[in-house]
């Protein structure tokens, strides 16, 4: 199943905000949190907050049907 977020007004460049989003693009949830919770970058805290409310919005999504 997919889900879907947009983090808007995230104060960092996006050239390296995508260096981590490469880092956990195609990667089962599970996995990708972990490799964001342990990733050393600045843009790994936008971006587990982005993964956690695609989550958040599927888990609504799932309950709405």
């Amino acid at each position: 199943m997919e889900a879907k977020a947009v983090a808007r007004y995230v104060r960092m460049s996006p050239r390296k905000v995508r260096l981590v989003a490469d880092l956990v693009r195609g990667k089962s949830v599970g996995q990708a949190l972990n490799i964001l919770h342990f990733t050393q970058k600045r843009s790994a805290l936008p971006v587990e907050k982005l993964l956690r409310s695609a989550v958040a919005n599927m888990m609504n999504k799932e309950e709405a049907s």
